[in-house]
């Protein structure tokens, strides 16, 4: 019985009663409570070695229970002689008629520490489960609910306890239950934690059976051997409305957009158009302004040119008329004639100067039209020549080489009034002893005229003006003219759909060219 008494792992020793105190403490219990002897731990007056020893009160009420019933037993936290605690489990036995007792103290500190922390996780977990702002449905291989939170409840519309036992499908839309039945079972055979209806809305079923969306993501556990799976689940409703309002503000913005672009693409475009009008207007009011400028410089030109040639012949008319009344008698007949003819040349003068304003006019005015026919063109230059004699300065000669061999196909009127009036130039501006020279080609369907004088030449500034209304070179102001000859030439060409053009050199001569289509014809 010694033997079995020290050998025992647990704290065991006798208690007497009678004197309310250890008669003996095995070494595992000294150990235990780390006294340095048996003897100090027996002088304790207290049964039990409780953290917070019991008060006599207490005590003695403990001790009429192992006294009437024959046992105690209870777990408790107790004291070493260091002062560190441990729970320990203390069981008393009552022997030998009622006066000795049996005391056995059994450390249990690390399983009272591995069931606090047990207890502390399963608060723990019902605290996050219970509390947890998604719902939690807990359901078994068969598809039968073993617990649910109090959010699911909440969610589906049913009260606490009152889905437990049935099937997940209940909360599955009626339109897909069998084929959920399918996917659990597809989740039974190889479980993942993954998200449910990948790319998919999923909605849940409430129990009056209206529907909401939903978002669910799956896990599972073991235990005994049974899997058991868990589904995370998110009532959407406010983010598919979010999302709802989202779309349609994003497509009213859009609309917005293309409005916004659309008005200004159309305010561009209006802009451009403004723009576009400003540049045309700016540019048409350049223009008027250049044909005012036109028209001013034609207005002084004409001005200047009908001042000068209108005055001469009229102050030589008035002059001869004056002086024809100092000879009235017969013998003076003579005198009278020749102030008479320079009446009739200034008359002729003024003449010529109102045919090239009507000819400008009827120009202008579109009424003068090319009427080809027949030309003999050595004869008209030689006809022209010999009209042209008698303006002929001292010395001046007139040379024609004509190399036409064929009849073509112009008008004679306008052809020759281009002529006359270029040959009348060369003889105007060419000085005495001076040679003109008249050259035609005809080549090609196309004649080729040039009129070439030895005169005073015109400036290469005013070549680029000869052909405008009433200009006159700077040099040629001195001699009787219009500025109208070279225009009215121009706009002849013009008609018969040929060019013209100008060489000059100042006091070496001018030649006026211009190339005219037609068609040859032999003379016989």
């Amino acid at each position: 019985m010694n033997i079995l008494f020290e050998q025992d792992n647990d704290f065991l020793a006798v208690y007497d009663f009678q004197q309310k105190r250890y008669l003996r403490i095995n070494q595992v219990g000294v150990h235990m409570l780390g006294y340095p002897s048996e003897q100090l731990l027996m002088d304790l007056p207290q049964l039990t070695f409780r953290n917070r020893p019991l008060v006599a009160e207490e005590q003695n009420s403990v001790i009429e229970q192992i006294l009437q019933t024959g046992y105690y037993e209870e777990e408790t936290e107790l004291v070493r002689y260091n002062g560190e605690t441990f729970w320990g489990r203390i069981t008393i036995k009552l022997f030998s008629d009622d006066q000795l007792g049996l005391v056995r103290i059994t450390n249990i500190d690390r399983l009272h520490r591995t069931e606090r922390e047990l207890d502390h996780s399963v608060r723990r977990y019902e605290a996050i489960f219970t509390s947890a702002t998604i719902g939690i449905i807990v359901s078994d291989e068969e598809g039968k609910i073993v617990s649910t939170n109090h959010l699911v409840n909440q969610l589906f519309g049913y009260d606490t306890g009152e889905l437990t036992g049935q099937a997940i499908e209940r909360l599955v839309p009626n339109s897909i239950s069998k084929y959920h039945q399918k996917l659990r079972q597809s989740f039974n055979a190889s479980p993942q934690a993954r998200p449910m209806g990948h790319n998919r809305d999923l909605y849940a079923q409430r129990k009056d059976n209206s529907l909401f969306p939903v978002e669910i993501s799956l896990s599972y556990f073991h235990l005994d051997n049974t899997l058991y799976a868990v589904a995370y689940i998110v009532d959407i409703t406010f983010k598919k409305e979010a999302e709802r309002q989202l779309l349609e503000q994003k497509t009213q913005v859009e609309r917005l957009n293309t409005e916004l672009e659309q008005k200004v693409a159309d305010r561009t475009q209006a802009l451009m158009d403004t723009l576009e009008q400003l540049e045309r207007s700016k540019d048409e009011l350049a223009q008027s302004l250049k044909t005012e400028r036109e028209l001013g410089e034609l207005k002084s030109r004409f001005v200047s040119m009908a001042s000068h040639e209108f005055r001469t012949p009229l102050t030589t008319v008035l002059s001869s008329t004056t002086l024809i009344e100092k000879y009235p008698d017969t013998d003076q007949q003579d005198k009278r004639l020749k102030h008479l003819q320079r009446i009739r040349s200034s008359v002729k003068h003024l003449n010529d100067i109102l045919e090239e304003f009507l000819s400008v006019g009827r120009l202008e005015e579109g009424k003068v039209r090319a009427h080809p026919a027949w030309v003999d063109l050595p004869v008209l230059v030689e006809e022209v020549v010999n009209d042209m004699n008698s303006l002929l300065k001292a010395g001046q000669e007139i040379q024609a080489d004509i190399k036409c061999g064929h009849s073509i196909w112009l008008d004679p009127s306008l052809l020759r009034k281009v002529v006359v009036n270029l040959l009348s130039n060369a003889i105007k501006y060419s000085n005495e002893g001076s040679l003109i020279r008249i050259e035609a080609r005809c080549v090609d369907h196309h004649l080729t005229f040039s009129m070439i004088d030895q005169g005073i030449g015109i400036d290469a500034d005013d070549q680029q003006h000869l052909f405008e209304q009433f200009y006159r070179a700077r040099n040629a102001t001195y001699v009787q003219g219009t500025g109208l000859g070279l225009h009215i030439v121009a706009k002849y060409i013009e008609l018969m759909q040929g060019t013209i053009s100008l060489k000059s050199e100042l006091n070496k001569g001018t030649t006026v060219t211009f190339i005219l289509p037609n068609e040859d014809h032999p003379l016989d």
